[in-house]
């Protein structure tokens, strides 16, 4: 799933005839956290005419959640755009906040679409993107004196990663990440590693962020 880093991104200034359309996007994972973000953004530009908005966030099972707003500029020339330019992105858990400072000249409901499209589309170009990808967690325990080999052995490999040794008077955890929840593989892995003595035992999943 592609989506923002959870992290601050920064604001974007779009100048159309004076008007300025500051657009600013951030990961949002629930309705919740979406309009808690548009409420901060309209917060920060207090004297600023609208802030228009548009967000997507997923749910498990069903069709994402997506809303937009105009917020007081003609019905359609905002929000809809925005949310379209978000759509085109394939980014989901996130929202975009455009917040427009009059400059004293109409645009027209053409040249609202564009600007507000224009710079939504430069707000989400702005901020950093991460992949989601859900990672499968693994024990595995082996003596204290074989332990330092086997974790130089499983970090060569390409296909896990290991997140944690914790190590005990006479034996050390391992804990191992996979892609895949198949312990098969890994089960085949640790035995010729171990001569069969080595075992993983699940110990959950974890949601983790890669680069794009």
């Amino acid at each position: 799933m592609l989506t923002l880093a959870r992290q601050p991104h920064p604001e974007t200034d779009l100048e159309v005839k004076r008007s300025h359309f500051l657009a600013r996007a951030a990961r949002t994972d629930s309705e919740e956290e979406a309009r808690a973000f548009i409420a901060s953004v309209r917060a920060a530009h207090p004297t600023a005419r609208h802030h228009c908005s548009a967000f997507i966030v997923s749910v498990p099972g069903a069709l994402p959640i997506e809303r937009s707003s105009d917020d007081g500029e003609p019905s359609g020339t905002a929000g809809q755009p925005m949310l379209e330019v978000l759509r085109g992105t394939g980014l989901t858990n996130t929202t975009v906040v455009v917040t427009r400072y009059f400059g004293g000249t109409l645009l027209g409901t053409g040249g609202l679409v564009r600007a507000y499209s224009d710079a939504a589309a430069q707000g989400l170009a702005a901020a950093s993107q991460v992949r989601l990808a859900t990672r499968y967690l693994w024990d595995v325990r082996v003596p204290v004196t074989d332990a330092g080999r086997l974790e130089a052995d499983l970090r060569a490999h390409p296909d896990l990663s290991v997140k944690e040794m914790i190590w005990g008077p006479t034996h050390a955890v391992v804990l191992l990440a996979t892609d895949s929840p198949d312990p098969a593989p890994l089960a085949e892995l640790l035995a010729s590693l171990t001569q069969g003595e080595a075992v993983p035992e699940p110990a959950g999943s974890a949601v983790v962020e890669l680069p794009v």
